[in-house]
């Protein structure tokens, strides 16, 4: 994030006292690699299949037909990429800057539903081949293996019901992410012990004691992310020194370090944050911080009125102690970016801030555009820091509201941020502009689709979605 001037001098808006702790895991990781999530897809099936090739390894029975087998090996990848997914949400940071951490949990979140497909047509198609498997589920015959096969079913449909349906049936992030943790571990325990029992392609010791330690390791990652991580946060206090409103039904909330030296990060970068309760019993939430990277000692981070746990942000009183994870996310400038320009909608402003007030402190005249789409003007967060930001000139920053409810009066952009609205104020397109899109989903989406319409590369276009927790 060192954007090339005569000034070879001054310092860019990264922050280099301490690079091992400014960990870069963000979605434009991915963006500056189109091919790398197809490839870690690939890889990540490719690794689940070879769990087929290890069991073939010394097998001794009979094929007992296609069908029968193509069930068995269907049930051995669903139970693989199921392990896989704790490897997923451990917020790795290597593994977050070859794809993106928001990238990393939406691919979680397909491969959880490819591995519920493979489990169920495990099931169904075993017992479409041969009937007399569905005593497997029958508890007249055994009840305790019934009452285990039918839990892992159970909690796989209440894992894909409450993951899709979560808002709708009204529970709450915090009791929704220890059920998903928890039932996951569940299914991947009972999971583990049928495969035992059945033994017929792991019936050598070192197969078992394989299938035992990858399983012990998966769990390992959940005990990992949810306890170990959390608990090395406590060291590192961090205290509520205000929290002020802004326009739109959002929350400015200020942290403090408490007896260390702060957080080194990037402008654009996001943390997970606890507030008023203590590791590891406490629920993170990922939020953009807004402040500029030149002072580690001091967060900020703005937050909107949204969810069930963001509606009360307002109520967080002063003095209150905070913990931080982080930082996370690639919505930084490129070290090569001599223009940069940014589409932001609501909420979605926040990192953009960030940087524009990094760029300000670190004195970098780097150009820039910012078309910002705003439902109306009382919703406008920053809009009066903005203006005064384009009015200094520091950064040079040429600002573009768009209301989709214009104030009286109002002769600017109007409605929503559409291709002829881009047509109209994007700037002519050379190899050094760095394209920043930041809000809610179906305006990155136009946003997106429309810049690569226009021939840019996905190299230069970077995008970060909140809907990542």
């Amino acid at each position: 994030m060192k954007p090339e001037h005569s000034d070879r001098d001054r310092r860019s808006p990264r922050t280099r006292s301490r690079p091992a702790e400014a960990g870069t895991v963000g979605n434009s990781a991915a963006r500056s690699f189109p091919g790398t999530l197809l490839v870690s897809k690939a890889i990540y099936l490719g690794l689940a299949g070879a769990t087929l090739a290890l069991a073939a390894v010394g097998h001794p029975h009979p094929g007992r037909g296609f069908l029968v087998e193509f069930g068995v090996g269907l049930g051995f990848v669903g139970f693989v990429m199921l392990a896989f997914q704790f490897a997923l949400t451990a917020k790795f940071r290597w593994l977050s800057r070859l794809v993106g951490l928001d990238v990393l949990l939406h691919f979680h979140r397909q491969m959880g539903f490819f591995s519920y497909g493979f489990i169920l047509l495990h099931v169904g198609i075993l017992i479409s081949a041969q009937p007399e498997y569905a005593a497997y589920l029958d508890f007249r015959v055994d009840v305790p293996r019934a009452l285990a096969l039918w839990t892992v079913l159970l909690a796989l449909t209440a894992i894909l019901v409450t993951t899709i349906w979560r808002e709708d049936l009204g529970l709450s992030y915090e009791w929704w992410r220890i059920s998903h943790a928890a039932l996951a571990a569940l299914i991947l325990f009972i999971g583990l012990v049928h495969i035992l029992r059945v033994g017929w392609y792991i019936a050598d010791p070192w197969k078992q004691w394989l299938w035992v330690g990858g399983t012990a390791a998966a769990v390992g990652l959940l005990v990992y992310t949810r306890l170990v991580k959390p608990l090395r946060l406590r060291s590192r206090r961090w205290r509520v020194s205000k929290v002020r409103p802004e326009p739109g039904r959002s929350w400015t909330v200020t942290l403090e370090a408490v007896d260390h030296r702060g957080l080194t990060f990037e402008a654009g970068q996001f943390i997970w944050l606890i507030l008023g309760r203590t590791p590891p019993t406490a629920i993170q939430h990922p939020f953009s911080i807004s402040s500029s990277a030149a002072q580690e000692d001091v967060l900020e981070v703005t937050i909107k009125e949204l969810g069930d746990h963001t509606s009360r942000i307002g109520e967080v009183k002063p003095g209150t102690v905070a913990f931080v994870e982080g930082p996370y996310g690639n919505f930084v400038l490129d070290d090569d970016v001599k223009e940069a320009v940014f589409v932001a909608g609501g909420v979605g402003i926040t990192p953009v801030m960030s940087i524009l007030r990094t760029l300000r402190d670190r004195g970098l005249p780097l150009p820039t555009l910012l078309i910002y789409g705003m439902p109306s003007l009382e919703d406008a967060t920053f809009l009066g820091e903005l203006e005064e930001l384009e009015e200094e000139g520091s950064p040079p920053l040429t600002l573009v509201p768009v209301f989709e409810a214009p104030p009286q009066g109002w002769t600017g952009e109007t409605g929503r941020i559409t291709p002829k609205l881009l047509e109209r104020r994007l700037p002519p397109d050379h190899p050094g502009v760095g394209y920043y899109v930041c809000g809610p989903e179906p305006m990155m989406d136009l946003v997106e689709k429309h810049l690569q319409e226009q021939g840019i590369p996905l190299s230069r276009i970077h995008s970060e979605r909140f809907n990542i927790a």
